[in-house]
């Protein structure tokens, strides 16, 4: 029988007035007892709403079951018979608003933390799993995937184990996309993302770095003189937004993008690093999303004050519940209903304040949310040295303005169907490319759908 304790077990994290000072993991994780624990809080389903929740369609109430049986290895295999990179969702991905949110349990008290159990079944077949030598047919096909983020590198592993001969294009030194530039150490550490990764190539994926497509080769090329008979593009949004404000090119306004690939990938918070970032006294995060918390409890580690300035209310932010709480748990200010219209500068061209007006909730515009409409003189200056812009990002044109016949919407996103074939013959897209910015999962999930479309081209030429 079920165990109905109605609250999840809890997950030990370090304290916040620790870890605000350092870029250590957050979240500790779950004990065996305590996973086997909360696994015997799932009700086994016959019909798991849990499993519909999820992009890459996990057999969650499998999976559970195996733990609460103590099966913990049993258990990742059964995560990776669909994902291909499980400790990175067990962390990262919004359960609360996909698997979590569809669980039973959820009803009467809080949902079982399928996420957390991911988690420990990642770590523990990382600490304690045995390298199995593992052995796939080759179909004698080949595919390239342009970008390794985690919507490349779920297509390459599905194709991979398919049979195809799979190489990846990645722009950067290092394989991992917004997995190893955008999130930071302490919800993501960058190990974690690597070992996944060599998981990867471990089913014979070819990775290529420091390849940026459409510069030194074409998507063309790769079909017509490099043998490879469908291209898949992953290339993410990292073309970052800014406001148009006055005040935007001084020194010291960064995009949240320029700011977290400085940490992250050429680790500026490492003290023995030399990585160009000046440490700031107090800093503005403008944005409410998942990025502009990431930026702001960064900076915050970095030893500034830091404030969060967003435009509508607490309700309307649209970042996980989870990473609001820890960054007012680690002394982030929130400055809501505020809204930037200048930044203030020095005599020597940098940030020395920045301009604000209060803003107050009108009707609900276009995206289902109330429209935020500024309250007249109600200026106020906000004494700053740092602006970070956290406000979106769109995909980078390169690509599209070097690929004949590849269709591009308005904003500059490929243009693709549900399973991701664009106007191109044998060239598909997925994740960021195709949707704008949005979560790791989803673009896990067009992956999934572009790797299973591309099979069935290739099987039908």
């Amino acid at each position: 029988m079920a165990d109905m304790t109605l609250k999840k077990y809890p997950m030990a994290e370090q304290a916040p007035e620790v870890r605000n000072k350092n870029f250590g993991e957050v979240a500790l994780g779950y004990t065996a007892e305590e996973a086997v624990a909360e696994a015997k809080r799932c009700l086994n389903c016959k019909k798991p709403l849990c499993v519909q929740g999820c992009p890459v369609n996990v057999k969650i109430p499998e999976f559970i079951k195996l733990v609460a049986e103590g099966k913990f290895e049993e258990a990742y295999r059964k995560i990776s018979e669909t994902s291909s990179l499980p400790a990175v969702c067990g962390r990262v991905c919004p359960q609360e608003r996909q698997c979590e949110s569809k669980c039973i349990r959820g009803i009467k008290g809080e949902p079982v933390a399928i996420g957390r159990l991911e988690r420990f079944c990642a770590d523990y077949h990382m600490a304690h799993g045995k390298n199995e030598e593992i052995k796939i047919e080759k179909n004698g096909h080949k595919v390239a995937i342009v970008g390794a983020g985690p919507a490349g590198l779920t297509c390459a592993g599905d194709l991979a184990k398919l049979g195809y001969d799979v190489t990846v294009f990645e722009a950067f030194h290092v394989a991992g996309g917004v997995l190893m530039y955008g999130i930071p150490e302490f919800r993501l550490p960058k190990e974690i993302v690597q070992k996944e990764v060599e998981n990867l190539r471990k089913l014979g994926v070819v990775i290529e770095t420091n390849t940026v497509v459409g510069q030194a080769v074409a998507v063309d090329e790769l079909l017509s003189e490099e043998g490879f008979e469908a291209v898949f593009i992953g290339t993410g949004a990292g073309l970052p937004m800014f406001m148009k404000i006055p005040g935007e090119g001084l020194s010291g306004v960064y995009s949240a993008n320029e700011f977290l690939t400085r940490i992250n990938l050429m680790k500026a918070y490492k003290e023995d690093y030399a990585t160009p970032i000046k440490k700031h006294e107090k800093v503005a995060i403008v944005g409410g999303g998942n990025v502009a918390m990431d930026a702001a409890r960064c900076a915050k580690r970095l030893g500034a004050e830091v404030y969060i300035v967003y435009r509508r209310g607490k309700e309307e932010l649209p970042a996980r519940a989870e990473e609001i709480h820890h960054a007012e748990e680690e002394g982030i200010i929130f400055k809501l209903l505020c809204n930037p219209v200048e930044i203030l500068g020095d005599e020597n061209g940098g940030v020395r304040a920045m301009r604000c007006v209060e803003m107050e909730l009108g009707e609900p515009d276009a995206s289902g949310r109330r429209r935020p409409i500024e309250k007249k003189g109600s200026d106020f200056i906000l004494d700053v040295d740092s602006v970070i812009m956290a406000l979106g990002t769109s995909p980078n044109p390169l690509i599209k303005n070097t690929t004949d016949g590849l269709e591009v919407n308005s904003r500059g996103c490929i243009v693709a169907n549900d399973v991701g074939k664009t106007s191109k013959d044998g060239v598909y897209a997925g994740g960021d490319a195709v949707t704008g910015a949005a979560t790791v999962i989803l673009a896990m999930g067009a992956g999934k759908k572009a790797a299973a479309a591309i099979d069935e081209y290739i099987k039908s030429k």
